[in-house]
């Protein structure tokens, strides 16, 4: 019982050290937060496909599309294989972001907002699906 107490009081040390870091820097500073949506298995990958998908129908994309709404900004889409969907949608400025498709009926899209956002990604395999979301500052 005694070490269990002591790996928790460790850890809530640690914890109040980096939270004091964190709550020490400026608010002006830029920076960014990104996240992922990566589907954990077939099924889910399935569903999350038809839902970019419907996404794609709605927008009037067949295969991807890179659209661009600020200054600076720079994209790139490259596909190898058959039934694959990209997008890369960049609002802001001087936003980065390529996205590589190898393999068949794979789905994914990047979405940048703000400024100053860096995304690379690339989706290997069949059947595959996911989403970046990043926000910079």
């Amino acid at each position: 019982m005694t070490r269990t107490i002591a790996k928790l009081l460790t850890v809530l040390a640690l914890s109040a050290t980096v939270g004091q870091a964190v709550l020490a820097v400026p608010a002006e500073a830029g920076g960014r937060i990104s996240f992922d949506v990566a589907p954990r298995n077939q099924r889910e990958a399935a569903l999350f496909s038809t839902g970019i998908r419907v996404y794609s129908l709605f927008r009037g994309v067949k295969d991807g599309e890179i659209r661009q709404q600020g200054n600076g900004n720079a994209a790139g889409l490259a596909q190898a294989g058959r039934g694959n969907l990209g997008f890369i949608q960049q609002q802001g400025n001087g936003h980065r972001a390529t996205l590589q498709q190898n393999g068949d009926n794979n789905a994914y899209g990047i979405f940048q907002y703000g400024r100053n956002t860096d995304d690379e990604v690339v989706q290997n395999g069949n059947n595959r699906s996911g989403a970046t979301f990043s926000f910079g500052w």
